[in-house]
């Protein structure tokens, strides 16, 4: 059985425009925040680089044979999408060697430009990524009479904070491996694609949860038993008794609601809110099975997410659209409370690793 990201509810309802993203590259334009500064000086050549039709793993590799140095030795805070131009930081561990000439690596790779270097005394890790900006070129459109209301009700809302189809593989094919493995059909050494499986399971997990709560109507109510979190932060708090002051932060922004990333310990939530996610959990059997049995630790996300410096421009048939999310959240969650897009068949999305 495979996934269908449609099944999942929507804040405004399915979207009545039709249109396209990532025609070309230059339709998805990805600039990447750290949250820190580079300390000038260290065991770690940073570079900033442009690439546009390339995966961050293949530069990494290329980058990494032209300071003469493993791949492994060469380091990222994100993940960038192939089909899209990317901006991001790479860290190369060059200990007591002096920067390299990357002339004949920018010569040799017309994709990828070198836009600066620095040195640090920290490699890049993914943790060190604070969020990416966007800017995003929608086209196509057929019937856009109702964007501008939809992108002031984002703006002012936010969007469910889906995990993005990109997260699932190819028609979904992670989370039909995952089943699979929890059902022992397989055994699965390589780490790669059981992280891969691990996190589609957990993922589609949280999906499901939040899509269930935006169908009750009760995805922006906290309710008591209610875990919440502040933005970029990992720890929660659980609320016990629903209060004015609690009601207050949570609607100013100041506590997000969370649903679960599903881990084998109990869910820290209580009450009805408890009941409610882990009867949601329990009907994907196999994959609660695969995550417990490689005892996965227990996350929060939240429900919501709502883009920041959002900026627009609405043409004939045309969008440009600006924002910046925090990392390890989606554009493709703003896209799809936008358009109503045809499903892609070029997989230009199965490969999206932000």
């Amino acid at each position: 059985m495979t996934i269908d990201m449609d099944s999942l509810s929507w804040l405004n309802g399915k979207p009545i425009c039709q249109g396209r993203s990532k025609v070309r590259p230059e339709d998805f334009i990805v600039k990447e925040q750290l949250g820190f500064d580079f300390t000038g000086s260290g065991e770690h050549f940073m570079v900033k680089i442009r690439k546009t039709g390339e995966n961050t793993k293949y530069v990494v590799n290329e980058l990494a044979k032209a300071c003469g140095v493993k791949s492994r030795d060469v380091s990222w805070a994100g993940l960038k999408d192939r089909h899209a131009v990317t901006e991001q930081w790479l860290s190369v561990h060059l200990p007591g060697k002096p920067d390299p000439d990357l002339t004949p690596f920018v010569a040799e790779h017309p994709g990828i430009e070198v836009l600066a270097t620095d040195r640090h005394d920290k490699k890049l890790r993914p943790g060190d990524l604070t969020g990416n900006h966007f800017e995003l070129r929608l086209s196509e459109l057929d019937n856009p009479q109702d964007l501008d209301a939809r992108l002031k009700k984002i703006q002012q809302l936010g969007v469910p904070n889906y995990f993005g189809a990109q997260r699932f593989g190819h028609d979904g094919n992670n989370v039909v491996k995952a089943r699979a493995w929890g059902n022992d059909e397989f055994r699965v050494r390589d780490k790669s694609k059981r992280s891969f499986y691990l996190s589609a399971a957990r993922s589609w997990l949280f999906n499901l949860v939040l899509s269930q709560r935006i169908a009750d109507g009760k995805a922006d109510t906290l309710l008591a038993g209610d875990c919440v979190q502040q933005q970029g932060r990992e720890d929660w708090q659980l609320v016990e008794q629903v209060t004015p002051e609690w009601q207050a932060q949570v609607a100013a922004g100041e506590w997000l609601i969370t649903a679960p990333v599903t881990g084998d310990n109990a869910l820290p939530s209580q009450g009805e809110v408890a009941a409610f996610e882990m009867a949601v959990i329990e009907q994907e059997p196999l994959l609660l099975k695969l995550i417990r049995d490689n005892r996965m630790r227990h996350e929060r996300r939240p429900l919501m997410l709502r883009p920041a410096d959002m900026r627009w421009q609405l043409h004939a048939d045309q969008l440009e659209v600006q924002f910046f999310l925090p990392a390890g959240c989606f554009a493709t969650a703003v896209l799809r409370e936008l358009i109503d897009e045809p499903e892609q068949k070029d997989g230009r999305y199965a490969n999206f690793d932000q």
